[in-house]
């Protein structure tokens, strides 16, 4: 039975939300599933992954073929990288413990990343959210002055009195 790693959609339309799954390759795509091993919400930004990292090395290493989407996936997540350097224990190139100090430095660097990409989006949001207020204001006070210019009564001259002249009087 050929298994592949693939994505399982669920959500309503327009927000979808997924299931990384092991599935028989002949079952629909929303249909039956051997084991699911991770979630995947690509409405959030960045995109939201919990992986079982053991869970999916163990069904690569039995010999499922992820989809495209889900070989990013992995990739994203170290899963992998986690696959070549244990091909590298298994060869002899490294011990098992080498590996693992590299998959965690890798790890390490990628939450680095990932949490400089979150601080920018945070801080870009926050920048935005200022300019529309200011813009905003800008808007208000010019309504405020418009609307305060419209409500002033206009002043007529009034015709101006002749003043006695005072030669006249004397």
């Amino acid at each position: 039975m050929p298994v592949k790693i693939r994505l399982r959609r669920l959500g309503r339309k327009g927000r979808p939300f997924y299931h990384i799954v092991a599935a028989d390759s002949r079952a629909p795509r929303d249909g039956k599933f051997l084991e699911k091993i991770g979630t995947y919400n690509p409405i959030t930004n960045p995109a939201t992954i919990d992986l079982d990292v053991d869970a999916a090395l163990k069904w690569l290493a039995n010999g499922a073929q992820p989809t495209d989407t889900a070989k990013n996936i992995l990739s994203y997540k170290g899963v992998m990288y986690k696959k070549h350097l244990m091909r590298g224990v298994a060869k002899g190139a490294m011990t098992a413990e080498e590996a693992e100090v590299k998959f965690a430095a890798w790890l390490e660097e990628k939450e680095v990343k990932i949490s400089k990409k979150a601080e920018g989006l945070s801080a870009k949001a926050k920048k935005e959210a200022a300019e529309r207020l200011k813009a905003e204001t800008a808007a208000k006070e010019a309504q405020a002055a418009a609307i305060a210019a419209a409500n002033t009564p206009v002043e007529e001259e009034a015709p101006a009195e002749e003043a006695p002249a005072k030669d006249e009087e004397e």
